[in-house]
């Protein structure tokens, strides 16, 4: 299979620093700043589990970058427009930062009984489910402004289940189950793993291999 046009676009400018904007000093200070509000109220459990959401979207950044490589053909979804900086060939320093501070602004919206209902349903389910769909929307809304390239029939509009299963359901449940554990090593202990899957993944394809 040949590499689309759009693939090559983008991986063309991949980690290329002669693309900075100023606004990525703003989006950094607004980031820390999400997580200093609840660093300074010693919320560790939200801080981690913002932590473990940006982490399930690193892996599949990552993969993402791997289905390109193995296939030579496109990335189930790809950056298209002006950035900053693009990490990986479906990851941006502006998606970076959002999803960086995604997971703790759910988090703190969570109802502190984990057993309580919303509609008839528990609650993290609730707000799991409800949060994948209103990103997946957004990603639809980013798709047809022409800001994310999806190239195969399977990561599209036509089956945004897919999207909503692969794509975002994971990073919700993940983060709703690490701040719900009642042990605080625990929540570490996973989130380090997360973490550090992450970067050992990033070493070897992106730093090694040069596959991402």
């Amino acid at each position: 299979m040949e590499p689309t046009q759009a693939a090559l676009a983008t991986m063309n400018v991949l980690r290329d620093g002669s693309l900075y904007k100023w606004y990525v000093i703003p989006l950094l200070v607004l980031t820390v700043y999400v997580y200093a509000v609840q660093i300074q109220k010693r919320d560790w459990s939200v801080v981690l589990a913002g932590l473990a959401f940006w982490g399930m979207d690193w892996f599949n950044e990552i993969w993402n970058g791997l289905l390109f490589h193995f296939t030579n053909h496109a990335p189930a979804w790809g950056v298209a427009k002006d950035s900053a900086f693009i990490i990986l060939i479906g990851l941006n320093i502006e998606i970076c930062f959002m999803f960086a501070m995604l997971g703790v602004v759910f988090c703190m919206t969570l109802p502190p009984d984990k057993n309580s209902k919303v509609l008839g349903v528990p609650n993290r389910w609730f707000y799991a489910v409800a949060g994948s769909i209103l990103c997946v929307i957004i990603e639809m809304m980013l798709h047809q402004a022409g800001a994310l390239v999806w190239e195969w029939t399977w990561w599209n509009t036509g089956a945004p289940w897919l999207i909503f299963l692969l794509g975002y359901l994971p990073f919700y449940v993940v983060s709703f189950w690490v701040y719900d554990m009642p042990a605080m090593k625990k929540k570490i202990t996973v989130v380090s793993i997360i973490l550090g899957f992450d970067a050992l993944c990033l070493i070897v394809f992106a730093g090694f291999l040069k596959w991402i």
